[in-house]
């Protein structure tokens, strides 16, 4: 009995590298949203450019991509010519501004183009942490009646789009 009590850290060490083992193989990108299939969440906000408020109701009618984004996001500015062809070829896309400077992301519309119907200002977070949003950039798709049928974690672009994203989008 007493050996078997020298073999327990070996077994505990053993149990927690297959453990952490397994943590290698996960996506990252695989994350569920617990608002999938929920409509979206509640809010009245202002947009960019316009001293009207906006509220969820406002991303009813049709089928749309609800990008998260900011200034201070790197992978954003990788990310925005292809939202930019994605809204030329006829893809309904609002913005959320992430905890950004309005100032600063209106001078980013009009310098780098501006793909969004209208970009919502969340500059307390607070639409974000009600979306569950742990970073920029994040994408949600949402049908017709608002619902959120997809979340995208991390940028967009073509390989991304044509591989994975654009089936979902069809479905809708």
């Amino acid at each position: 009995m007493n050996r078997l009590k020298l073999f327990l850290p070996l077994a505990f060490f053993a149990a927690l590298a297959i453990f952490l083992m397994r943590g290698l193989t996960l996506d990252p990108n695989a994350m569920p949203s617990a608002l999938l299939d929920k409509t979206w969440p509640v809010f009245s906000l202002p947009t960019i450019g316009s001293t009207g408020i906006v509220t969820e109701k406002h991303l009813h009618g049709q089928k749309a991509l609800v990008n998260i984004w900011a200034t201070w996001c790197v992978t954003c500015r990788v990310e925005h010519p292809f939202l930019m062809q994605l809204q030329q070829q006829g893809v309904t896309i609002y913005g959320v501004n992430y905890k950004d400077k309005g100032d600063e992301a209106e001078q980013w519309l009009r310098e780098k183009g501006n793909p969004y119907r209208f970009t919502i200002v969340d500059a307390d977070g607070k639409l974000g942490i009600d979306l569950g949003v742990f970073g920029a950039p994040e994408t949600y798709f949402i049908d017709s009646q608002g619902i959120i049928r997809y979340k995208h974690v991390g940028d967009l672009n073509e390989r991304v789009w044509n591989d994975k994203l654009k089936a979902v989008w069809d479905q809708l």
